[in-house]
């Protein structure tokens, strides 16, 4: 049963792409032992400190004694770039893929090509811009992430965010720890969050629940995104949905992004895009560095045009020692921790190993879970 599954999956991306590449890869397993690749970042001597702290290399998603008994072969490693990586030599034999948004194994156009064997690419998280969609779609390769596993984690650090930068948080922290006391430096640009505009570019169900915890601080919420809200929802949230981007943009004190990085949005907020905010506006980005254009947002922070900038991702990741961001004025950044946070390492844990069960069954993976299927992308990714 699941070998005639596979097959027939396999035909009908066949026929959807007209490339007889698409053939020879099959949505679910074929039969035998697995090599399945794992890649994690590196926690040393924390990885033993909480034992539910499974998001590491040294902890594996909590997954390798399940697989190992199940005959199949899992190798993990932090090691994930240059020619001569850990990864790359792994690269010709696997089967499965499984990397996070937090330590990202970039898949290129190149390195798909080179992996005749790989059928699947699970995303411990959310968001699989690490991988070259197009290329994976045109190889019939299957992309799933494990949707919503941590969109409360990065809704919850979002609003910490708004807090830290409205309420000028990191420069009085940092006076404590310097042995100063100077309220004024702090308290010339510190404002409560009650009575501000704040506007979500990006709706989903990070978006959503960003605006339903921003409610009780009785707040001006406005949202722009693809698909309007139901008014049932619209109205109990009390979001005002705004068509133009810009529009919205010249009313928010802040701004928060909660976008996918597609072609469509890389780079979307440059010079000329952030020239049209507010002076003094307020950025939360938990969604993707690239988003932005790197330079226009120092520039702005440098300028005071942007008062305040806080996130936890960046292009690339992880971020090298001379990344600018890292410098800038009136930031607030952070490793990408956001959504790693230890519930969320549970949940996305739990999500791989259904999928890998699945994947193992033949059988299909819940239909939100799905980024490339068929040889085609989710409408988010087009």
């Amino acid at each position: 049963m699941a070998m005639r599954r596979a097959t027939e999956s396999a035909i009908r991306a066949f026929t959807s792409h007209g490339n007889s590449s698409v053939f020879t890869r099959q949505l679910h397993a074929s039969p035998g032992s697995k090599k399945i690749v794992g890649v994690f970042y590196k926690a040393n001597e924390y990885a033993s400190l909480n034992p539910k702290f499974v998001g590491c290399a040294e902890n594996a998603l909590g997954i390798r004694e399940w697989l190992e008994s199940k005959g199949h072969q899992y190798i993990v490693t932090p090691d994930k770039e240059g020619p001569d990586c850990e990864l790359e030599k792994h690269i010709p034999d696997l089967h499965v893929l499984i990397s996070t948004p937090f330590h990202p194994a970039y898949v290129t156009a190149e390195r798909i090509k080179k992996a005749k064997n790989l059928q699947l690419l699970l995303t411990a998280g959310i968001g699989s811009d690490h991988i070259d969609l197009n290329a994976a779609a045109a190889a019939g390769l299957t992309v799933a992430e494990v949707t919503g596993s941590n969109v409360v984690s990065v809704a919850e650090d979002e609003l910490m965010r708004i807090l830290i930068l409205v309420r000028n948080f990191v420069p009085a922290h940092q006076q404590v720890i310097n042995g100063e006391w100077d309220v004024a430096r702090i308290a010339h640009r510190a404002y409560d969050l009650e009575g501000k505009t704040v506007g979500t570019v990006g709706a989903g169900r990070i978006g959503r629940l960003l605006l339903q915890r921003l409610k009780p601080f009785n707040c001006n919420l406005l949202y722009h995104d693809r698909l309007k809200m139901e008014p049932e929802l619209e109205k109990e949230i009390g979001a005002k949905f705004e068509e133009d981007l810009d529009a919205m943009l010249s009313k928010c004190d802040v701004v928060v992004i909660n976008m996918p990085l597609t072609d469509k949005t890389r780079g979307m907020f440059d010079q000329h895009r952030i020239a049209k905010m507010k002076k003094g506006v307020l950025i939360v980005n938990n969604a993707r560095g690239a988003i932005m254009d790197t330079q226009a947002v120092v520039d702005a922070c440098s300028s005071g045009h942007i008062a305040g900038y806080s996130g936890d991702v960046w292009n690339p990741q992880p971020a090298p020692k001379d990344h600018p961001w890292r410098y800038m004025p009136n930031q607030a950044m952070t490793p990408h921790i956001s959504g790693t946070t230890i519930d969320g390492q549970l949940r996305y844990a739990a999500g791989v190993k259904d999928m890998l069960d699945k994947y193992f069954k033949g059988e299909e993976f819940p239909a939100q879970n799905y980024i490339v299927k068929d040889g085609k992308l989710a409408s988010q990714y087009r």
